[in-house]
């Protein structure tokens, strides 16, 4: 992986694909050469980080971990890294994974678990959701969603919308989960159904929290994973991020604000793209794909620091890694867009 270091003090250009400012992560400069397994251990402690306060405040412990982790690896083993197209044996996933043959043979003759089952569970909500902000015959002209009579003989309504997206769930069932979630308003007078799109910013059931939680980091790191392991020029995946950091909290809430806005936007547009395309594609024999467009902003305090002496740290991306000019300041701070396994900023 190859990664391009940009210290400046006006934003760089927005070809630039990797960024990283001050401190230097330790034991990682170009005098110091690892391992491929030990650069990507240290990496993996500060992307668990998270991940384990989650398990941990949902009472998931290290055992249950384990276990899940020994049959991920060994499913993992057998599906991706084939020998000549052909089913690897127990002694080779041994040697890729160093899971105990005996745990091997187990886990492969009690199957792996088959995680679709609980992705089309929750199809149905997201389906009807995504429909009816994508419709043009249930969204204004500025593409926001309209309130929609429950029953109609003739024009759009909640139950033809519901029945559209599914035929095993009734709508009254459809719509009874969306009130839960807070997703819909039903007034009972006016026998109209109101999409808030304010609460459309995930479910507020946990069952579907974990659900979309798993749906959306699982298909970020996914597609991050093959970034990191294609051949450099040839990261198949968009994933691009901007940093800033030495922010005042008022300036992030500025900040954030517009990103919040740029992002419903930007999800908007392309659901609405995604819909008309859905609509064209769905009776094709070739229409089996799916993907996923997401946005996220984390924002964090990092505590006070000294300026100075964070930057005597410098700025640095790995062994590739060269600062962009070297008369600019150690503190300087500039900003890019990123992805994993991206250019080594050569022209």
């Amino acid at each position: 992986m190859r990664l391009l270091a940009t210290v400046a003090h006006a934003p760089p250009p927005l070809s630039v694909d990797f960024f990283l400012t001050t401190p230097r992560p330790p034991d990682m400069s170009i005098d110091e050469p690892t391992s491929k397994p030990e650069i990507f251990a240290r990496v993996l402690k500060g992307v668990l980080r998270p991940l384990v306060k989650a398990l941990i405040a949902h009472g998931v412990t290290v055992p249950a971990v384990y276990r899940l982790l020994k049959e991920l690896y060994v499913e993992v083993a057998e599906t991706e890294f084939p020998l000549d197209d052909r089913r690897p044996t127990d002694s080779r996933i041994h040697l890729l994974t160093g899971v105990h043959r005996k745990d091997i043979r187990s886990i492969r003759e009690a199957g792996y678990e088959d995680a679709s089952a609980s992705r089309l569970r929750m199809a149905a909500i997201t389906n009807l959701v995504g429909r009816w902000l994508g419709d043009p015959e249930t969204t204004d002209a500025q593409g926001a969603p309209l309130p929609l009579p429950r029953q109609s003989d003739s024009g759009p309504s909640f139950e033809a919308l519901a029945a559209s997206v599914s035929r095993d769930t009734r709508p009254r069932t459809l719509l009874d989960a969306l009130i839960q979630q807070g997703l819909v308003r039903f007034d009972s007078a006016t026998g109209m159904v109101r999409l808030d799109p304010e609460a459309v910013v995930g479910p507020a059931e946990l069952g579907q929290k974990v659900h979309f939680f798993g749906q959306n980091v699982g298909d970020h790191i996914a597609a991050a994973t093959d970034n990191l392991l294609a051949e450099a020029e040839k990261a198949p995946f968009l994933e691009r991020a901007v940093f800033y950091n030495r922010l005042t909290p008022g300036s992030v809430d500025a900040i954030e604000a517009s990103a919040r806005a740029l992002g419903t936007e930007a999800l908007g547009t392309l659901n609405r793209i995604a819909f008309a395309h859905q609509q064209a594609d769905e009776a094709l024999p070739e229409a089996s794909q799916r993907f996923r467009f997401g946005v996220f902003f984390f924002r964090v305090d990092e505590g006070p620091s000294d300026v100075a002496d964070e930057g005597n740290a410098g700025a640095d991306a790995g062994p590739a890694a060269r600062p962009a000019t070297d008369d600019a300041p150690d503190d300087a701070t500039g900003a890019a867009t990123g992805r994993t396994g991206g250019d080594d900023g050569r022209d």
